[in-house]
């Protein structure tokens, strides 16, 4: 039974990285060629020395970011739901919140099969669900524009984010308060200093890690030698 399983979960993962590098390659020439077609048809082809020049002064920054929310987040949504959330986007917004509940609904742990199922489906769900509101949002556009644009409600729609993030972010500081501390202290501090520091919220994520490693590393080799 046990070998029929893992015969299922090889040709299923085998499956899964195969649509996932082909829809994310086909994705990037989609993202990286539109500019390029649309100039092209309106005759108004973008400067390559410009598109460089652009490049260099802010893609670097939002490579490192990449990277490291490659390295950060895959672990936690698997193969599966790792390619789905990478190609539909919004991961911090949407995708990494809607998967983390789910795992913690259904009682299971990263980097188990379990989890890469759950995260998938969640993932998944939480893309159409996405396409669904953005359809009857624009339909609803013209009509609710008065209401959205209020400036009674304004303050909310800035602070969606931070509230969705402080109260996840709340159930796991208090299961590791010690650790937790530290970088949300430095973070926030740091934040209140050099406001600009909040566009790069995903960079920060780094030296933000960092810190918790190292508190972690500490306690656990002072535990040892106790």
């Amino acid at each position: 039974m046990d070998k029929n399983n893992n015969a299922v979960w090889e040709k299923y993962s085998k499956t899964t990285h195969f649509i996932g590098r082909l829809v994310s390659a086909i994705t990037v020439i989609m993202l990286v060629g539109a500019p390029f077609l649309i100039g092209k048809y309106l005759g108004a082809f973008p400067d390559i020395g410009a598109v460089g020049k652009a490049f260099f002064s802010v893609g670097l920054v939002w490579t490192v970011s990449s990277v490291a929310e490659f390295l950060i987040y895959t672990p936690m949504l698997g193969s599966g739901g790792g390619y789905l959330a990478f190609i539909t986007g919004n991961l911090i917004n949407m995708k990494i919140p809607c998967a983390v509940t789910a795992r913690d609904m259904v009682g299971v742990k990263s980097g188990t099969k379990e989890n890469e199922i759950i995260s998938t489906l969640s993932i998944a769900t939480s893309s159409l669900v996405t396409i669904l509101v953005l359809a009857i949002g624009v339909l609803a556009l013209t009509p609710l524009q008065p209401l959205l644009q209020s400036p009674t409600l304004q303050p909310a729609f800035d602070n969606v984010v931070p509230a969705l993030f402080g109260a996840m972010a709340y159930k796991y500081y208090r299961k590791n308060m010690s650790i937790a501390v530290a970088p949300l202290v430095v973070m926030s501090v740091l934040f209140m200093l050099v406001p600009s520091l909040v566009s790069s919220t995903s960079f920060m994520i780094i030296p933000a890690g960092a810190i918790a490693i190292g508190i972690s590393y500490f306690i656990y080799k002072k535990g040892k030698e106790a």
